[in-house]
């Protein structure tokens, strides 16, 4: 499918229109001074390819989230975030196709290179089954992917240089395709730069910046000069996605605007001196306490989650039906079947864990669940040792005795209950390790030994070396079994 996007007119008049379907697999580079237009161009480049394609922004001033009302992109305010939720947002994005603003305003030119090279990290590390075309937009490259280390740690530079080349470089594969806009191409890395097909120039003064985009167009260095005089929102573009030859391009009109404008003057205020020194020799009056906050509201993670994978108007739909007590544990059972059947699981914090029980249980319809961290941290051990059903009387009196333990440790003990209780054999220590959610035998021969010295075990090896675990207080006894 070819789909043509409207960037302007050239000299002539005549509409200058961009393959969209050719941008993603040969990635654009745009260039100019502070004031020469580049936002205004990728803002209508992404006005234009809404609804075409997935768009996501890197957004180092905040510019671009007006895109939310009028084409419903998602705004993330990275401020509000951990780099292990950046990381996970990425990933959702991947899979649910979301259009998304990440906003780096409001954090330090490290934080922002940090926060960025795992984002774009996130995004390129995604499974196959997730490589869907999206146009990746990173203004100011220049910051993300610089020709020196500046003041930032070594450590952060090379992790954004890395991201930013992967998505220019291998992101093709992947159907992320890089439109990056710079300042300078002289700041911008030429790893990066060198890897785009499709090129817009806009104004620029420095002597350097001029010579390098004059070698991109394919234009000889005497006619580098015509790059000074473009006027503000004129590009000179070369690309197979644009143009086979250089032409000029004026960009047109756009639908939203950024937050921040170029300053105005204004008339200043008509007063005689003498009253001027007498109105600022006033003092100050208290401040009135303000009506609103003017900062963004911070979006807790599982709400953003929720944006992301269903990012209709929350008005729009109706309201979820109130679950019973009975279908509110089986929605509890089988959510916490999906995140052990997950391998990764048995390694992930219990926070993590709960943030993502919360997600699925309103996914499933249920508005709030009842479950706290404590609580859900225990149905998390039971879960983990196949118990899913709390309330079965069978069960009730195994989870009293395991009461006794630390939650992190009623997992294992449940464990060794149930293959006790079915006659199965011993646990081995492998099985009892990914529910007590480590590596280390020797922290599961540890745990066995604390149990037992709770009098809750009773450990028995025989002849063979095959371990036997009885539960004196309940009156099971596993088969014995290998412990390795």
């Amino acid at each position: 499918m070819t789909v043509r996007v409207d960037l302007g007119t050239d000299e002539r008049g005549q509409a200058v229109a961009l393959d969209l379907e050719e941008l993603l697999a040969t990635r654009l580079l745009v260039q100019g001074n502070s004031g020469s237009g580049k936002s205004h161009l990728l803002r209508r480049l992404l006005e234009r390819s809404a609804g075409q394609v997935q768009q996501v922004v890197v957004d180092p001033e905040g510019d671009f989230v007006t895109l939310a009302g009028p084409h419903g992109h998602v705004v993330i305010e990275a401020a509000d975030y951990s780099e292990r939720e950046i990381a996970r947002f990425a990933a959702r994005i991947r899979e649910h196709r979301a259009s998304v603003v990440l906003s780096l305003e409001g954090l330090e030119a490290e934080g922002q290179m940090r926060c960025a090279a795992q984002f774009l990290s996130a995004l390129f590390d995604a499974p196959r089954e997730h490589w869907y075309p999206a146009l990746v937009v990173v203004d100011e490259a220049q910051l993300f992917a610089p020709t020196t280390g500046g003041e930032v740690a070594e450590e952060v530079r090379r992790a954004s240089l890395s991201a930013m080349t992967n998505l220019m470089c291998r992101g093709r594969k992947r159907g992320l395709a890089g439109v990056i806009a710079t300042q300078r191409l002289a700041k911008l890395a030429k790893n990066v730069a060198a890897e785009a097909s499709n090129f817009l120039m806009g104004r620029t003064f420095l002597d350097i910046d001029m010579a390098r985009a004059a070698d991109l167009l394919g234009m000889e260095r005497r006619q580098a000069d015509v790059i000074r005089d473009l006027p503000r929102g004129s590009f000179l573009g070369l690309g197979p996605a644009v143009s086979r030859r250089p032409i000029t391009v004026r960009i047109g009109a756009v639908e939203t605007s950024a937050r921040s404008s170029s300053p105005k003057l204004t008339p200043l205020p008509e007063a005689k001196p003498i009253d001027l020194t007498d109105l600022l020799a006033e003092p100050a009056e208290p401040a009135l306490p303000m009506s609103f906050d003017p900062r963004p509201r911070q979006v807790p993670a599982d709400e953003l989650d929720q944006r992301i994978v269903r990012p209709e108007p929350v008005a729009t739909l109706a309201p979820l039906p109130t679950k019973s007590d009975e279908e509110a544990e089986a929605i509890y059972a089988d959510t916490l079947r999906t995140i052990v059947a997950d391998p990764e699981s048995a390694f992930r914090p219990t926070p993590e864990l709960f943030q993502d029980f919360q997600v699925r249980c309103r996914m499933a319809g249920l508005p709030r669940p009842a479950l706290d961290l404590p609580g859900f941290a225990r149905r998390l051990s039971c879960a983990r040792a196949g118990v899913f059903d709390v309330a079965d009387p069978e069960w009730r009196d195994a989870l009293l005795l395991g009461g006794q333990l630390p939650d992190d440790m009623l997992g294992a003990f449940l464990l060794v209950a149930r293959a006790a209780r079915e006659g199965r054999p011993c646990p081995s220590d492998a099985e009892l390790a990914r529910t007590y959610g480590t590596s280390s035998l020797g922290r599961v021969r540890r745990l066995l030994g604390y149990i037992e010295s709770r009098d809750l075990f009773v450990t028995r090896v025989d002849l063979s070396g095959k371990r036997s675990i009885a539960i004196p207080r309940l009156g099971w006894t596993t088969e014995p079994a290998e412990a390795a």
